[in-house]
C-alpha cells in the first residue's frame, strides 16, 4: 500500500495493435501489474500521434485505426518499480518506458492484495511439481470466471503453462452429479486446471490460490519431467 511521500511514476507508451505472446500488450502488462500487487494502473488511449516509425496515426468515425498510441501509467515506490522494470522492458518491446520521480500528497485508502514472491522463469528438468485445481465452471472471482482469472494470474507469475479441462461427468463435496448432455450445456460442470513447474514457483503462487479459490480442491504431486519444450516465436510473425 502506498503512503504519502516520495514515489515513482512509470509511463509506458505502446501502439494499440502491439501484442505479447498473442495477447494485446496493454492487457498482458495490466495483468502483470495487477497480480504483482501494484497499487493501481490506468490505460489511456490517444486519438492521434506518431512514434519511432514517424508514421502519423489518427482515429475517425469512418476508420478506426489499431495503431493509435496507448499509455499505461502507474505510481509505486522505487523498490517495487526497480523489481518490475526488467519484465516490463521485455513486454513493452519496441515501446517506450518513462520513469519520473513524484510525490504522493494523499494515498488511496483501499489496500490491495499482497503480491506473491517474484521468481524468474527457469528451464524445468528432472523432478518437478504438478498442481491441480478443481473448481466449478460457475465459480467467479471479481465478476469473471474463476478459471480464466486463475490462468491470467498464472501467466502473470511466469508459471510454465497451464491447461484447463472441462469435466463431462462427476460430483464434488455437495454430492451433486454434474454431466454434459447433448443439446444441454451445463453451466456448473467441473473444471480442472493442471500446471507443472518447480516446487519453488508453485509454492510462491499458493497464496494467490488461497485468495482466489474460496471453494474447491487444490492438490500438489511429484512428477518427473521427461521432456519440456516450446516452439520459439518466429521473428516477424507479428505476435509480440
Amino acid at each position: 500500500m502506498l503512503t504519502a511521500g516520495k514515489a515513482v511514476k512509470v509511463s509506458i507508451y505502446l501502439s494499440e495493435g502491439s501484442t505479447h505472446h498473442g495477447v494485446p500488450t496493454y492487457s498482458s502488462i495490466l495483468d502483470f501489474l495487477f497480480f504483482r500487487g501494484v497499487s493501481g494502473a490506468t490505460v489511456l488511449k490517444g486519438v492521434a500521434g506518431f512514434g519511432a516509425d514517424h508514421h502519423m496515426h489518427s482515429a475517425s468515425f469512418v476508420e478506426i485505426s489499431d495503431h493509435l498510441p496507448l499509455k499505461i501509467e502507474f505510481i509505486e515506490n522505487r523498490e517495487k518499480v526497480n523489481e518490475l522494470l526488467g519484465k516490463l522492458e521485455e513486454m513493452t518491446g519496441s515501446g517506450m518506458i518513462e520513469v519520473q520521480e513524484t510525490m504522493i500528497a494523499k494515498p488511496a485508502q483501499v489496500s490491495k492484495p499482497k503480491k506473491a514472491p517474484p521468481a524468474g522463469h527457469v528451464k524445468i528438468e528432472g523432478k518437478a511439481k504438478m498442481m491441480r485445481i478443481y473448481i466449478g465452471e460457475s465459480d467467479r472471482w471479481q465478476d469473471k470466471p474463476l478459471h480464466e482469472a486463475l490462468v491470467r494470474a498464472m501467466r502473470a507469475h511466469d508459471l510454465a503453462g497451464v491447461t484447463v479441462y472441462r469435466g463431462i461427468l462427476g460430483y464434488g463435496a455437495h454430492r451433486r452429479v454434474h454431466r454434459d448432455k447433448p443439446l444441454h450445456l451445463s453451466h456448473d460442470s467441473s473444471i480442472m486446471l493442471s500446471v507443472v513447474d518447480t516446487e519453488e514457483k508453485l509454492q510462491g503462487f499458493l497464496p494467490m490460490v488461497d485468495q482466489m479459490v474460496l471453494e474447491g480442491l487444490v492438490v500438489l504431486s511429484e512428477v518427473d519431467i521427461i521432456k519440456y519444450a516450446h516452439r520459439a516465436t518466429e521473428i516477424g510473425d507479428g505476435k509480440g
